[in-house]
C-alpha cells in the first residue's frame, strides 16, 4: 500500500459537511470518488476533521491508501491528476507521500479555524462572511476572545456529541484581526468539539451586544454544562484553515 496525504479546499456552500452521508451530498463522497476514478479503485480517505455543512476549509488534510495495483501517478502530479474529476468548489492543493502509520484525523499537534465577519454589506460576501444585522460594541468584542483562551471543558459551548466522553479542549489562540472590511476570529486548540467555533463566535458577539457577560462565560467553562442559550454563528463565515502535525506536512503552503 502507498500512503499519501491530501492538502484540500473547498467551498462547502452546497455541501451537507464532511463525513459522508446516505442521503446528501458530501465533500468526503465527493472527493473519494473523483480518487477512485483516477485511480482504478475504490478508494476511501480519512480527515482531520468533520466540517459541518456550509463550512469551508483551505487545509483540511486528509490521508488515503493506494494499492499497488492501482495507476501509478507519481506523487507530485496527483493534484492534477484527480482535478478533472472533481467539481469546481474542491480543489486539491498538494500531496506528500506520508508514513503507513499516519492518520490525518489522530495525528494533528493542533488545528486552526478562522471566522470571517463582513464589516460592510457585500453580496460577494454571502456565502463566506457573516454580515450581523445589528450594531455591536468592537472592544467588547475584542475582549471576549480572551475570556476562553486556555484549557477548559467546552460542552456548554458545542454540540452534543454522543461519541464524546470529554469535552476538555486546550485553546491556545482566540484573537480578533482587522482587514479594511473583515474581521477576522482566529482560534487554534489541540481538538474542536462540534460547533464549537461558531458557538464562541456567537458568543463574543453577544458579548459585544452587552448581553452576556465575562462572569457567565467563566461559570460556564467552570460547570461543564449547557445552562447558556448561544446563538450560533453562521456556518457560512467558517474556515478549517490549518492543522499541524509532527514531523511538519504542507508548512510551505499558504494559509488565511
Amino acid at each position: 500500500m502507498r500512503a499519501l496525504a491530501l492538502l484540500v479546499e473547498y467551498d462547502g456552500t452546497h455541501y451537507a459537511g464532511w463525513q459522508f452521508q446516505q442521503n446528501a451530498r458530501t465533500i468526503q463522497e465527493t472527493l473519494e470518488h473523483a480518487l477512485s476514478r483516477t485511480f482504478g479503485q475504490p478508494l476511501r480517505v480519512v480527515g482531520s476533521g468533520r466540517t459541518d455543512a456550509g463550512v469551508h476549509a483551505r487545509g483540511q488534510v486528509v490521508h488515503l491508501h493506494v494499492p499497488h495495483d492501482a495507476h501509478h501517478i507519481p506523487t507530485e502530479k496527483v493534484p492534477l491528476a484527480v482535478q478533472p474529476f472533481l467539481p469546481h468548489d474542491i480543489r486539491i492543493r498538494a500531496c506528500e507521500n506520508v508514513s503507513p502509520t499516519f492518520h490525518a484525523r489522530f495525528d494533528p499537534v493542533w488545528r486552526e479555524y478562522v471566522y470571517r465577519i463582513s464589516t460592510e454589506v457585500s453580496v460577494f460576501d454571502r456565502h463566506f462572511a457573516w454580515l450581523p444585522q445589528r450594531p455591536f460594541m468592537m472592544d467588547r468584542f475584542e475582549e471576549s476572545a480572551t475570556w476562553f483562551v486556555g484549557t477548559h471543558d467546552f460542552t456548554a459551548f458545542s454540540k452534543h456529541n454522543p461519541d464524546r466522553s470529554s469535552y476538555i479542549c486546550s485553546l491556545t489562540l482566540c484573537q480578533v484581526e482587522h482587514s479594511t472590511h473583515h474581521l477576522t476570529v482566529r482560534l487554534r486548540a489541540n481538538r474542536f468539539m462540534y460547533g464549537m467555533c461558531r458557538t464562541i463566535v456567537g458568543a463574543m458577539m453577544m458579548a459585544a451586544h452587552g448581553s452576556l457577560t465575562e462572569e457567565a462565560v467563566r461559570t460556564a467553562l467552570l460547570a461543564g454544562e449547557r445552562t447558556l442559550k448561544i446563538t450560533l454563528a453562521p456556518s457560512e463565515g467558517l474556515y478549517l484553515n490549518r492543522v499541524a502535525y509532527t514531523p511538519s506536512l504542507f508548512d510551505d503552503q499558504n494559509y488565511f
